[in-house]
């Protein structure tokens, strides 16, 4: 039995999507200082790192990250490779067997964007297309393994509001770059903040 940890770390070396508030970690209060203990305050956006979307990050009335079904967010979950970088659509997903899957985390040439505090917009993105292929196969979930599963600045939105409109909750930030394509176990534990529009999260697989 073997633990992956996919999700990239919370520093100062995390990317943020231009627009969204960068991670920092603040010191209130320091044992250095003459303090009683160490703590310190956290700043980051919903969508900072590994994170999960919640259908309310484009759908007012929708589901906030707080109700998100756990029995979707821990399970079997099969991890596909995709090498093209002119994103991820239909064409490149149709080789991929999803007959018996609910959960697919995709794999590309962005895990090795990780380390890097520069955003890379030129990051793979999946289709409207590619988004329509995977809720007609009645994938429940999708993970990428960059900042966001929409091509950089896509008019609309249309994967966003293709996937989250049909029910398949989404989870960006993932770093695929040490996992072979194959069957896991994912376990995927947003935290819990009430009606929020997304929320950070850790996400381990277990071979």
């Amino acid at each position: 039995m073997k633990f992956i940890d996919v999700s990239v770390p919370l520093d100062a070396n995390l990317a943020s999507y231009p627009g969204n508030t960068p991670f920092s970690l603040e010191a209130v209060k320091r044992i250095s200082n003459g303090d009683s203990s160490n703590v310190s305050s956290l700043h980051l956006s919903a969508h900072a790192g590994t994170h999960v979307d919640a259908p309310r990050h484009f759908f007012d009335n929708g589901l906030g990250a707080d109700a998100l079904p756990l029995e979707m967010l821990i399970g079997r979950a099969r991890v596909i490779e995709v090498t093209s970088r002119r994103g991820i659509g239909a064409d490149e997903l149709t080789g991929a067997d999803l007959s018996e899957e609910v959960r697919v985390l995709i794999k590309t040439h962005n895990s090795k964007l990780w380390g890097s505090p520069e955003f890379h917009p030129e990051y793979v993105g999946v289709t409207e297309a590619g988004a329509k292929h995977l809720v007609d196969h009645g994938i429940k979930l999708v993970g990428v393994d960059y900042l966001s599963v929409e091509e950089f600045k896509k008019p609309g939105a249309p994967a966003h509001r293709v996937l989250l409109g049909g029910g398949t909750i989404v989870i960006e930030g993932l770093n695929l770059r040490d996992v072979e394509p194959g069957v896991y176990e994912m376990f995927c534990l947003p935290l819990r903040v009430i009606g929020a529009d997304g929320a950070p999260a850790r996400v381990v697989l277990r071979s």
